[in-house]
């Protein structure tokens, strides 16, 4: 029979217990809490903030769904006192966001998203300096943009290592948070490799240092005022901050830094291959002793994938000697891989494990500055990773795919029937929809499509952050 003691016993009980421990303590000096102020005053001149103007359109205010929307479009549009829905207007937006310098000659490195639609953009010093800023080169798929100003002798930060970062370290976060340019907060590392389903190279530092709006492209930095990451991101029900922030690891953010620097561009590696996670079930089924690989559900005509005579069906256990746990395992191992340069695949296969050799061609990236003209009537769609055409008259079809909408399970020549359940007649109305899906704070979009006769609903993520 389970024993209850009186709560007086309880408590006494507990005095005892605790009395040694108290005592070891008093005895103890305590160390004194060392301040923050030398490591602020060291790196905050090298922190600025980055302010954004550009023409956008805005969509006009509406309480209906979508269903609803199209119902008025069809039968009132132009009707006196009663506007479409989906009308646009085009206004000046002005925005703003943080950055720091890594080069004394005025290179400067921020969030895409920052940057991202801007028709100026001026970099504000810590002393109130102003300067216009070129955009060197951007990565839509990591989120991190390059700037250079016409500057000599500024201060300068220094990039630390990331991967040497624990969980429970503390960090020092500095930036222009709702226009508040100079703040700093601190806090810990609260997790490492953190995936929030912003894109498929997510491996986030998670902070408890309070990020808000505006903190974007500033540093993160450890107790010896070196970058660790740059703030990216923040999970809030509210837009507030509530102690979720994540920064992208400065080992990743660097090397996309120097390739931005080199070119504009970003070289990834690719090889063709639609993945989905290998459950329990799939696991048990294929003979696997544990659930972990990425299962291949497709390969992409004349890719890599097909060369090296990979088949749906097959297990990815491993990539140039980088065991794939999990699908983010795979998809960072091959984008970092070298472009023509021959890997190792390991897969299971038919109950047994085969290395095969394998070629990652280019993941095609667009630069910063230019992006090449589609052929006309072709419209991309970058936030889904789709160029769509118009087949026939009512006829929207995908033309071209890439990493995104891949892994998604696109393919060009799927036909698009509708996104978030609303028909599609022509490419406009996919980038309406997705407009608008973003206005709503959506980080997917659901889209029917049809491939040799069959449809099925395919969930694509947006690229943005």
């Amino acid at each position: 029979m389970k024993r209850t003691l009186p709560m007086k016993a309880l408590l006494l009980a507990g005095a005892v217990a605790l009395a040694p421990m108290a005592s070891a303590v008093a005895q103890t000096p305590l160390v004194p809490l060392q301040s923050l102020a030398p490591l602020v005053n060291e790196v905050k001149p090298a922190v600025v903030t980055v302010r954004v103007t550009g023409n956008q359109e805005r969509r006009a205010q509406s309480n209906f769904p979508p269903e609803m929307e199209e119902f008025m479009e069809r039968f009132f549009r132009g009707q006196p006192g009663f506007p479409s829905p989906r009308e646009r207007t085009p206004r000046r937006q002005q925005g703003m966001g943080s950055g720091f310098i890594v080069e004394s000659d005025g290179v400067i490195v921020t969030n895409n998203h920052v940057v991202e639609d801007a028709d100026d953009i001026i970099v504000i010093l810590d002393d109130g300096t102003e300067y216009e800023a070129e955009l060197i080169g951007r990565d839509t798929r990591i989120d991190i943009a390059v700037l250079r100003v016409d500057a000599q002798d500024l201060p300068t930060v220094t990039w630390g290592d990331s991967d040497a970062v624990q969980v429970g370290d503390w960090a020092v976060a500095i930036g222009n948070p709702l226009g508040l340019n100079g703040t700093v907060t601190a806090g810990i590392v609260s997790a490492r490799g953190r995936d929030i389903n912003s894109g498929p190279y997510d491996d986030y530092l998670q902070v408890d240092a309070a990020i808000n709006r505006g903190n974007s492209g500033g540093p993160l930095f450890d107790v010896a005022g070196q970058v660790i990451g740059v703030n990216t991101a923040i999970l809030s029900p509210s837009g507030g901050n509530i102690g979720l922030g994540f920064a992208i690891p400065s080992e990743q953010a660097q090397d996309i830094v120097a390739d931005l620097l080199e070119d504009g561009l970003v070289e990834r590696g690719w090889i063709g291959v639609a993945i989905q996670p290998v459950s329990r079930d799939i696991a048990e089924s294929l003979g696997l002793s544990e659930a972990s690989g990425a299962l291949i559900a497709e390969v992409t005509s004349d890719s890599p994938a097909q060369a090296a005579g990979l088949r749906p069906g097959d297990v990815i256990l491993s990539f140039n000697d980088t065991a794939v746990d999990d699908l983010r395992d795979l998809t960072r191992a091959v984008a970092d891989a070298a472009v023509g340069s021959d890997a190792d695949i390991e897969i299971w296969r038919n109950g047994e494990t085969q290395v095969l050799e394998i070629s990652p061609a280019l993941l095609e990236t667009a630069s910063a500055a230019e992006t090449p003209a589609l052929p006309a009537g072709m419209t991309d769609v970058p936030e889904l990773g789709l160029t769509l055409d118009t087949a026939e008259a009512g006829a929207v079809v995908i033309a071209d795919v890439d990493a995104l909408a891949i892994e998604s399970g696109l393919e060009a020549g799927d036909r698009v029937i509708s996104v978030n359940q609303t028909a599609i007649t022509a490419p406009e109305m996919v980038k309406e929809a997705v407009a608008a899906a973003q206005a709503d704070d959506r980080e997917s979009v659901l889209i029917l499509v049809e491939r040799d006769g069959a449809r099925r609903f395919v969930t694509v993520d947006l690229a943005t952050a």
